[in-house]
């Protein structure tokens, strides 16, 4: 049984705290509307989150994006919309968690937080990944590791890995899911991730599982099995119990991978028990510790154990009464698979009712607003028009004002140059009149006046 996959929550964010539940609600009573309220929000929703309250975790995730738009807090816009896609995803409402994730992508490349981007990638990839879209889940994977590469982020490199690992074991690519294993494995034993080291530990046995390398796979689930102990980690013991005894019971029918056969496969059995009754305790271990925890997957899986252990030990009743249980959990689940689907369909129907409504409603206010942009070029494109006409004519009376001062300056010049002229002629003309005037007393006085002459001559006519 193949460990699942799982997320980081955001995965970079600063949001490290994670108060309780009472704790968080206390807080919000008193909380401003600043940052602080958001990190709290996001964090209570992300509480009721992990212990699958998604109703009540949902209103909080977006009260927290709504407070993160308001305060324009981009960090915090991009993490609310992480963990409204996450508790989407949970809900199967893979198109409203897509559309959320890749909100978060945008605005995390936006403010260049790499290691936000990193976890974006994981995130979308998880949702192909339970879609079945294998090639898209490989591509975000590979998309995150080569960020977390680049930063050093060692939990995410063997995060990622471990993804990788996980899509290529589902496609039957044993080597490489093997190596990508063995990678995560690896970092999570440098960085000391007890969790991480059990997983990886399982996932490898499940792949030596079915390369038929059963004493390796028994190894390596043993291994899972002691961390997962140290841990309490009462899911992953369950899956644990559950491996073992299915792999024990193959060994009945199978102890060829052993290198003495049955009679090494036995070597590796608790004193005095015999595979059958080996793989019967830790199924029924893993069924018992399945019903504590109400994981119905775990317990179809038990009963299936059951059912074909049962089988070989001649065992018919028992067997045909455990696959009938089998049959009923593996019916109730694909009925709340059916369920679910029918619910996400009706869902993305509403969804889809409320996206057309509102494009039309967003076309229509688009239309009044081109309108409107319309209206206003109209009235720039006059008022630009009319400074044109403004600017042209103001730089022709400019240049009229230039002529004109040109032309008032020729004029003074030619007024100076003609008065200069005037004063000069009329000096020379007094000084003309002048010489005639003197030049005429000159001859008054030496010319004998007319009336001399006349008495003159009358005197001789006289005589």
């Amino acid at each position: 049984m193949l460990t699942p996959l799982f997320w980081r929550g955001v995965g970079g964010e600063a949001f490290a705290q994670n108060p309780k539940i009472d704790s968080l609600l206390t807080l919000l009573k008193t909380d401003k509307e600043d940052t602080n309220k958001v990190i709290h929000l996001y964090t209570l929703s992300n509480e009721y989150r992990l212990i699958g309250e998604y109703d009540r975790s949902l209103p909080y995730g977006k009260q927290a994006l709504l407070l993160s738009q308001n305060l324009n807090f981009k960090k915090g816009i991009a993490t609310s919309y992480s963990n409204i896609g996450n508790i989407y995803n949970l809900q199967g409402r893979y198109p409203e968690a897509l559309k959320n994730h890749f909100a978060a992508l945008k605005l995390r490349e936006e403010i260049k937080d790499k290691e936000g981007i990193a976890t974006s990638y994981i995130n979308i990839g998880i949702i192909y990944y339970y879609q079945g879209n294998y090639p898209e889940a490989l591509k975000n994977y590979f998309a995150s590791l080569k960020i977390q590469e680049e930063i050093k982020d060692k939990q995410g490199i063997a995060y990622s890995c471990n993804n990788i690992g996980t899509v290529y074991n589902l496609q039957g690519n044993y080597p490489e899911a093997l190596k990508n294993y063995f990678a995560s494995l690896k970092i999570y034993e440098e960085i000391k991730e007890k969790y991480g080291i059990a997983q990886s530990y399982n996932n490898i046995g499940d792949i030596y599982e079915k390369q038929g390398n059963y004493p390796e796979a028994l190894k390596m689930y043993f291994a899972s099995l002691k961390i997962k102990e140290e841990i309490g980690d009462k899911n992953g013991i369950a899956q644990s119990f559950i491996n073992l005894g299915a792999l024990y019971t193959k060994l009945i029918t199978h102890p060829q991978p052993f290198p003495k056969g049955r009679e090494h496969a036995t070597q590796v059995l608790p004193k005095g028990e015999d595979l059958g009754g080996v793989a019967q305790t830790y199924l029924n271990k893993g069924l018992a510790l399945s019903r504590e925890i109400g994981s119905k997957e775990s317990i179809k899986e038990s009963y299936s154990g059951l059912a074909v252990l049962d089988s070989l030990k001649g065992n018919y009743k028992a067997a045909f009464a455990h696959h009938k249980l089998y049959i009923l959990y593996r019916d109730s689940l694909t009925n709340e698979e059916t369920k679910k689907k029918s619910l996400q369909v009706s869902m993305q129907y509403e969804f889809d009712k409320k996206e057309i409504a509102a494009k039309a409603e967003q076309d229509k206010l688009d239309a009044i607003n081109a309108e409107e942009k319309k209206k206003q070029q109209i009235v720039i494109y006059a008022v630009a028009g009319l400074l044109v006409l403004v600017g042209v004519f103001a730089v022709f009376m400019f240049n009229r004002f230039r002529i004109t001062q040109k032309q008032k300056a020729v004029i003074e010049e030619q007024k100076v140059l003609v008065d200069t002229a005037y004063e000069s002629l009329h000096e020379k003309n007094k000084e003309v009149m002048d010489s005639i005037r003197y030049a005429k007393r000159i001859q008054t006085a030496l010319i004998t006046s007319e009336k001399y002459i006349g008495n003159a001559l009358n005197r001789l006519m006289r005589k």
